[in-house]
């Protein structure tokens, strides 16, 4: 006869540890030392067995006999419930390690041999400053769309749009990893696109040369560490990408020669990359040494020395200097480009100046090596206008 909740409540403890039945093979155990547990007792491939299914401070008479419908049917499907519940339990347990940080840090070590170091290490950085704070401890079967959208909002608040298509596309790029590998099933950020502001340019915006001394005198002007402003004017004398800047170790620098040499692991083509100094830029780069000369990196981060500096930080300065939204670090390529195609330099050196691939390798590297004298005198041309740029720009001041 089944058991009456009153029955339940009044069940105390005897001499011996005894079991109040249920029916169907559910039943109370009360132990003399007072604990009182539910158990399901049944028979599978000829032997009798149980399995306790929770105490009953934590489950009802109710819930005891739903725990035990459930269990009774894996008994007649041939399987053993304790084993079954095991075995949920260990997959949960594992959902729950297969946390989103802990498989994109797998994807980005998956991936970073095929990258350069300077575009690893942005993307990591992207991803800790944005995506792992919000994200990073949740399992990630369990993330919902709406999670996503909130988190790429706090981006979109911001401004930062093309920030926010990249850390869409890296994150998408991590569930379609871990489909793959067989611990996600779907990507709920594929439903949210259309809640989410796209960018409405690819453009970066520049400044034309003549507007560059009034940039460096707002720069110098400015409250910022000198690291910054350094490497602000080496992308402008160079013309280099800001990454292949930021991640510069100190050994690739040959003062004696003036040239700055940098190897095709930190390219974003794979491909070595040779740039001649300017004796400006030298200047700056003597100027540097003294303040990050004792680190392995030529711009070190400002609270990990190890690590190169983040990725916002000449925007920042720009920003701060007054030229939000009107110039950028990758900007200043496209200024150096112009101005130097106005002057009638030849295509091929600016091109490789700017490391831009040749449809026709062969050709490229033999350019890469040819170009080098060209460039050097080139680029020091360019260095001079912008002193004489600034010569002027102060005489005008001054009258």
């Amino acid at each position: 006869m089944p058991l009456t909740a009153l029955q339940v409540k009044s069940a105390t403890p005897r001499e011996k540890d005894y079991g109040l039945a249920d029916g169907s093979g559910l039943f109370l155990w009360i132990r003399t030392e007072g604990g009182r547990s539910w158990r399901f007792r049944f028979r599978l491939d000829g032997k009798q067995s149980h399995i306790s299914l929770g105490t009953l401070d934590k489950v009802t008479l109710a819930q005891a006999r739903q725990l035990a419908t459930e269990a009774r049917q894996l008994v007649a499907q041939g399987k053993h419930p304790g084993q079954e519940r095991q075995a949920r339990r260990v997959q949960e347990a594992i959902a729950r390690a297969n946390t989103f940080k802990e498989l994109a840090l797998e994807w980005h070590e998956h991936k970073a041999p095929r990258w350069s170091k300077g575009y690893a290490d942005d993307v990591m950085e992207a991803l800790e400053r944005d995506i792992f704070p919000h994200m990073g401890n949740l399992p990630l079967a369990d993330i919902k769309p709406l999670q996503w959208l909130s988190t790429f909002r706090r981006i979109e608040s911001r401004g930062a749009l093309e920030i926010l298509r990249k850390a869409r596309q890296r994150c998408q790029e991590v569930y379609r990893y871990a489909i793959a590998t067989g611990r996600a099933e779907y990507n709920p950020i594929a439903d949210i696109g259309g809640a989410l502001r796209p960018p409405t340019s690819k453009h970066y915006p520049f400044l034309p040369v003549t507007a560059l001394p009034g940039l460096l005198r707002a720069i110098k002007a400015c409250p910022g560490h000198d690291t910054v402003k350094l490497a602000t004017r080496l992308l402008i004398l160079t013309g280099v990408r800001t990454a292949e800047l930021r991640g510069a170790p100190w050994a690739e620098f040959d003062f004696s020669n003036t040239l700055w040499t940098i190897p095709a692991e930190r390219m974003k083509m794979r491909r070595p990359h040779l740039v001649p100094l300017s004796t400006q830029a030298m200047a700056a780069l003597h100027e540097l040494k003294t303040i990050t000369g004792g680190y392995t990196l030529a711009f070190p981060g400002r609270n990990d020395p190890a690590k190169q500096m983040s990725e916002a930080a000449i925007n920042q300065l720009l920003k701060r200097s007054g030229y939000d939204g009107k110039a950028t670090g990758h900007g200043f390529r496209h200024t150096l480009s112009t101005t130097l195609h106005e002057q009638g330099y030849a295509s091929e050196w600016i091109e490789t100046q700017l490391a831009h691939v040749d449809k026709n390798t062969i050709r490229g590297t033999y350019n890469h090596a040819q170009y080098v004298d060209s460039r050097r005198g080139m680029l020091q041309w360019y260095a001079d206008h912008l002193d004489s740029l600034m010569s002027k720009s102060e005489t005008e001041k001054h009258v």
